[in-house]
């Protein structure tokens, strides 16, 4: 594949922090007087903004609900979610391998930008990462391409040298929008069959498959 840039989704992409976020996210339902969720439909909200998990799992659209929900989320995540998030197999030696190439490498995330940092610390990772783009560094959250193309701009490569890897339909949908090349990768909760109604490159199932090279 002949690009000089690889931009990753960090949740089921790069890292899992489920056992995180399905503490955070009940911490905050429970908080508000909802009932906990299950884990698996949790898994299923994981990569979709904050406002749109809580739609999704609760079923309300309140505004000042879900600022509320946002709000304890963030509260409990910043106790536990670092320590409970690790790479994925074959994650490190991805972003090893795309240095070694002389790519350019970034996150987009719906995660917060400080959070990856934190994350990336953790795995003496941060400096396999030329830029990082997260919830509060953008106005709109995927599938709008603010973010994607923000980082575009940060790494000056042109977007047909760029590719986004990605887990979910939100990163199909981001892609698509901001008109990149996309891998899909099903580590996460989206199968192949759904994978293949976007544009993309191909379909892998875990990132060994990803073969970098300039």
């Amino acid at each position: 594949m002949d690009f000089e840039a690889i931009i990753f989704d960090f949740d089921y992409t790069l890292g899992d922090s489920t056992k995180g976020i399905c503490m955070s996210i009940n911490y905050a339902l429970t908080k508000l007087g909802y009932e906990p969720s299950d884990l698996e439909s949790i898994r299923k909200s994981i990569g979709l903004s904050m406002k749109e998990a809580f739609v999704q799992l609760t079923q309300i659209k309140n505004d000042e609900q879900s600022n509320k929900f946002i709000k304890l989320f963030k509260e409990k995540a910043d106790i536990v979610m670092t320590e409970c998030t690790e790479l994925l197999p074959y994650a490190l030696d991805t972003l090893k391998q795309a240095k070694a190439n002389d790519l350019k490498t970034g996150i987009v995330t719906t995660k917060y930008h400080y959070r990856i940092n934190q994350i990336l610390d953790k795995f003496n990772a941060l400096s396999l990462i030329d830029i990082i783009v997260g919830s509060e560094d953008v106005k709109f959250e995927k599938p709008n391409p603010e973010g994607l193309l923000y980082a575009i701009d940060r790494i000056n490569v042109r977007k047909e040298k760029v590719l986004y890897v990605g887990d979910s339909i939100v990163d199909a949908e981001t892609a698509k929008h901001a008109r990149v090349n996309f891998i899909g990768v099903t580590t996460g909760t989206t199968s192949k069959e759904d994978f293949l109604k976007f544009p993309h490159i191909t379909i892998i199932d875990n990132l060994r498959q990803l073969v970098i090279e300039q």
